[in-house]
Parts: C-alpha cells; sequence; structure tokens
C-alpha cells in the first residue's frame, strides 16, 4: 500500500515537472452535470494522480474489512495448532520422564487442539498411559492404532511390548511375527523372533531368521556370519552324531576358525566317525585364529595308538603354531612332561596369573626338577586359586562345550553380536577338570605353612611323615576317570 501511493505520487510530480518545463501550462476543462471547470493541465493531472490515490485507499479499506472474519479465523488455527503443538512436545516429555498423570494430561489437551495430527495424538495417549501404569489403557490405545495402516508397525510394537510386561509371550511372539511380515526393515521385531527361536532351542528356524534378516539387511554380512556359525555348530551338537551334523560343524569350523566350539565339536564327530585325520587342518586353522585349551584336548585325541613321544611331539608341532600364546606354552610344558623330560624353564609360567590348572602344572614341573619344596607351594597356591574360563569349559568327565539348551542360546547370542567366546560354566561355577594334586592330611592343618606359600613368603620347616608321592597322588574322582593325575597328558583312553 505505501509502496502504491509512493509510486502514484513520484508519476505525478514527474508529469507535473514535464508540463512546466515545457513553458505551455495547457488548459483542462471538465464538465459535468451543468458544471464546468477549467484549469492547467498539470493541475488535472495532479488531481486526476490524486483521485485515484484516494480510490486505492478506499478499495483496499473494503477489502480489509471484508476479509478480517477470516484473517481471524487463520489467527485462531494458528493459535490452535501452536498450542497442539506444545502439549504434544510437553506430553512426549513428560512420558519420558516416567511422569505419568502429567503425560495423560497434556495428552488429553492435545487431542482437544491437534486436528491435524491424530497419529501423534494416539501414540501419545497409549505412552502416557504406559507411563501411568495402566496396562489396560495402554493397551485399548495401541489397538486403536492397528485400524490405521501407517501406524500398525508401532502398534505391534506397542502391543508386543505391554504382552510382554503381562508375562503374555505368546501374544507377544504374534505382534512380532505381524510386524515381522508386515515391514522389511524391523530389526526389533526379528530380534524378538530370534530371542524365542533360541529359547525354545529351534535352532533350523533361527537359522532361517538369521538368512532372512540378511536379504533384508537389517544385521550385517558380519553379523550374520558369526550367527550362522553358532547356530550350525549348537545344531550339530543337538544332532550329536551323522553326515548332516558333521557338515554343519564343519561348515562352521571353516567360515569362522575363531569359534572354538565349532572346530571342537567337528573334531569329537570326525574322531567317532573315524575320520580324525580330516580334523587336522581345522584344529591349526582354530589354534592360530584363538587357542583354547579344549583345542590342544581335540588334538590329542585325534590318535590314540602312539607312544608317549610320539604324542609329544605332536602336541608340540600344534604349540609350534601360535608359540607366543598362553596355551601354546601350556601345551609346550605338558608335552615336555609326557615325553618324561624337564620343561623348558623360558616358558615364564610362573609370571601369568595363578589358576588351579597352572598351579598344578607348575607343581609337576617343580616335581620334574626335584623342587619337592616348591612343588607343595605350588599345591598350596592352587587349592584358593580361581578356574580359568576357558578352562571351564571343559567338564568333570572332560568333555568339552556340553552346554544346556539356555547356555548355548546366550553363547549364540553374544558371540553373533560381538564376536566374544562366553563362559556359561565359569559363571555358575560348575565342577571342572582339576589337574591340581590333592594335599595330604598331613600339611591340610598347616596353616603357617599355607599362608607363606600364597603370600609367596619364606615356607616354614615341615615335619613329613610322608613320601611326596602321597603329596602328589590324585583325588579319588581324577584317579578314577583318569588312571593318574597326568589326566591331560595320558587323555584318559587305554593304550595311550
Amino acid at each position: 500500500m505505501i509502496r502504491t501511493v509512493i509510486a502514484v505520487l513520484l508519476v505525478s510530480l514527474l508529469i507535473v515537472v514535464a508540463i512546466s518545463l515545457n513553458g505551455d501550462p495547457g488548459v483542462a476543462s471538465l464538465t459535468w452535470l451543468g458544471w464546468r471547470v477549467d484549469s492547467t493541465a498539470a493541475a488535472a493531472v495532479l488531481l486526476i494522480g490524486f483521485s485515484a490515490l484516494l480510490a486505492s485507499v478506499f478499495w483496499r479499506v473494503l477489502a480489509w474489512l471484508v476479509e478480517a472474519p477470516r484473517r481471524a479465523a487463520q489467527a485462531a488455527a494458528a493459535t490452535r495448532r501452536r498450542q497442539g503443538a506444545e502439549a504434544l512436545t510437553r506430553g512426549f516429555l513428560a512420558a519420558a520422564a516416567g511422569d505419568g498423570p502429567e503425560a495423560r494430561r497434556f495428552a488429553q489437551r492435545a487431542a482437544d487442539l491437534s486436528d491435524e495430527t491424530p497419529q501423534l495424538v494416539r501414540i501419545l495417549a497409549a505412552q502416557a498411559a504406559e507411563s501411568a501404569g495402566d496396562a489396560t489403557a495402554a493397551h485399548a490405545a495401541y489397538s486403536a492404532m492397528l485400524g490405521f495402516p501407517e501406524m500398525r508397525l508401532a502398534a505391534h510394537r506397542g502391543l508386543m511390548q505391554t504382552a510382554l510386561r503381562n508375562g503374555d509371550e505368546a501374544a507377544a511372539l504374534r505382534h512380532a511375527q505381524d510386524a515381522y511380515e508386515l515391514a522389511h526393515t524391523a530389526p526389533w521385531a526379528w530380534r524378538a523372533l530370534l530371542a524365542a527361536r533360541l529359547e525354545a532351542a529351534e535352532w533350523a528356524q533361527a537359522l532361517t531368521l538369521v538368512g532372512g534378516a540378511l536379504e533384508r539387511k537389517i544385521v550385517s554380512p558380519l553379523i550374520a556370519e558369526r550367527a550362522r556359525a553358532a547356530l550350525q555348530t549348537v545344531s550339530a551338537a543337538a544332532l550329536g552324531s551323522g553326515q548332516q551334523a558333521v557338515d554343519l560343524a564343519q561348515t562352521a569350523a571353516r567360515a569362522r576358525p575363531d569359534f572354538t566350539p565349532a572346530t571342537v565339536i567337528c573334531a569329537r564327530l570326525l574322531t567317532a566317525d573315524g575320520r580324525g585325520a580330516r580334523a587336522i587342518p581345522l584344529i591349526e586353522a582354530a589354534w592360530k585364529a584363538r587357542p583354547h585349551p579344549a583345542l590342544w584336548l581335540a588334538w590329542r585325541d585325534l590318535r590314540t595308538d602312539e607312544a608317549p613321544k610320539e604324542r609329544a611331539a605332536r602336541l608340540m608341532s600344534l604349540a609350534a603354531l601360535n608359540p607366543d600364546g598362553l596355551e601354546s606354552r601350556i601345551l609346550r610344558a605338558e608335552a615336555a612332561l609326557i615325553a618324561g623330560e624337564s620343561p623348558p624353564a623360558n616358558l615364564g609360567l610362573e609370571n601369568e596369573m595363578v589358576t588351579q590348572r597352572l598351579a598344578g602344572l607348575m607343581a609337576r614341573i617343580a616335581n620334574s626338577h626335584g623342587a619337592t619344596d616348591e612343588a607343595r607351594a605350588w599345591i598350596a597356591r592352587g587349592a584358593g586359586a580361581p578356574v580359568e574360563p576357558d578352562w571351564s569349559d571343559i567338564d568333570t568327565a572332560g568333555q568339552a562345550f556340553s552346554y544346556s539348551a539356555a547356555d548355548w542360546a546366550r553363547v549364540v547370542t553374544t558371540y553373533a553380536e560381538t564376536g566374544e567366546l562366553i563362559h556359561p560354566r565359569h559363571e555358575r561355577a560348575a565342577p571342572v577338570l582339576t589337574d591340581l594334586p590333592r594335599i595330604p592330611a598331613a600339611y591340610e592343618g598347616s596353616a603357617a605353612f599355607i599362608s607363606a606359600a600364597e603370600s609367596g613368603g619364606v615356607l616354614p620347616p615341615i615335619v613329613d611323615d610322608g613320601d611326596f608321592g602321597d603329596a602328589l597322588r590324585p583325588t579319588p574322582s581324577v584317579a578314577q576317570t583318569s588312571g593318574g593325575w597326568g589326566f591331560l597328558a595320558q587323555g584318559g583312553r587305554k593304550g595311550r
């Protein structure tokens, strides 16, 4: 409007200036209803300009008055939208903070104000009910969302979580299945289905789910590969024998040499089938990737008809594949003891954290060097030492990875997500294979000796009524299963 007025004034001024510079003021006459008006041309131009200006102003004022109701409605709608957006924002914040009553109050206010965003209002109502602990209202809110195609995925997730909180696992699984079929990129639905399959020990169905997740790009190829290897391994363990079990374990061991259970179970199946030589490259690859005591026990069991020196040489060849690892140094010591030799002094085992297995090994090494008192000290230190996580994977019968279905489910999940091998038996302090000689009764009451041995102090004099052979005699359980305290060396089988 202002620019229009300025433009009219400037045009009129230019016309007047042009007429004035011409030197002829001109004549303008107007006759209307018997009236005659005479003026100069410049005056006529100015009069016309001002008349047009007044007409324009009058028209704009009239239009403004006519549009006033519409403008008022638009302003009211804008205020309503602003208040509705504020109510939604504060409602979601209250729900996230766990303030149920406040969230429900803002949800009701948003329902009254937000006509343009009904989806957000429904989601806020459901979350507000959850925050307030009203399971019935939350279920009703999510159920109402199922009637809107664009909200079904969110509705199924909310109903699944509500069912889980109510302990209705069957309903939760149904909603997860519906969501998985509805959306190809719903990782939460896939994870819920996978967890249910693992809990039910349905390994084949879990494998199918992993394949589908890879196709839908729900998980990365690395996670899918690790999950497949772990599931193939547990499937082979569940079968227990047969070519299908061998094929599953072999595929897993080749795909993921760092997943020790795959290689150990595959070696066990091949050895039982008389094809132990086929496990040699698998164990070697696994030892290079991640040395584990179960691997060299499986390597030891590949042959049962060899002399001690032959067995020691074969164990040394495995240790040489990863010479600097702790398990390789332990294996070199075991091999030397099997061969009837004293282990080399440069293994550095005495600098490692003391465990029951290591203490038993050090006691045998000390005895091989004729250091009787040192052997007794290691026995005393090992009595209260912890069990190694890797060693806990072997049960008292010498069977590695003899897990329950629940244990396997946790192993599969953790390995798939992190690539780490957990130890369920270690977590629950399950009994393990022991290589620690029994302390003779003559020394069980010698607190001073044990205290000095554990602290590394000077050992007090010991009055020994028995011979050292009694001190190194194994516990009855180990003796019964192995025929002597060198279970790890002898393998627990006749003819070895």
